[in-house]
């Protein structure tokens, strides 16, 4: 058994593959119309072929919802979130930092499922470092052992 990819199911797939370029630069790796796969591995369908292939109505799918979420992760955090101003973005919640220091922000696409886009992990140790933490402090701060802080600096 493997694992190939996560499928959303999308109402208008222009807005949405417009939607992912725009705003986390996911190109068009293979686009069988109803059936889109988007650079990161993850694909987009139709609500109208959807509803075939799972023998039900519209009214039987629920788009959105808190249960889930596309995850991706940025080295220039600052950078991504000036970007997300030029957008009329609907935020499940602002930019925030996790206990650990990573900061990301949640919202949804144009049909309500959630993205996250954190900052990648390695960056927070050297936003850490760099303002002053030595190994072992940062370590303590993301509460991981000091061998793995030590991998990302690799």
């Amino acid at each position: 058994m493997k694992y190939v990819c996560t499928l959303i199911v999308v109402k208008d797939m222009d807005l949405s593959k417009k939607f992912y370029f725009d705003i986390l630069q996911q190109t068009v790796s293979a686009d069988f119309g109803a059936n889109v796969i988007l650079s990161g591995g993850f694909a987009l369908q139709t609500m109208d072929t959807w509803v075939d292939f799972i023998d039900k109505s519209e009214a039987d799918v629920h788009l959105g919802g808190s249960a889930a979420e596309l995850y991706f992760e940025t080295d220039e955090m600052d950078g991504f979130i000036s970007k997300l101003k030029r957008f009329d973005i609907r935020y499940v919640h602002p930019v925030k930092e996790h206990s650990w220091g990573q900061r990301v922000v949640r919202f949804y696409d144009p049909d309500g499922h959630i993205i996250e886009v954190g900052e990648n992990i390695a960056m927070v140790v050297k936003r850490f470092m760099d303002g002053g933490m030595n190994l072992d402090q940062t370590a303590k701060r993301m509460d991981v052992p000091v061998d793995y802080i030590q991998s990302l600096l690799e």
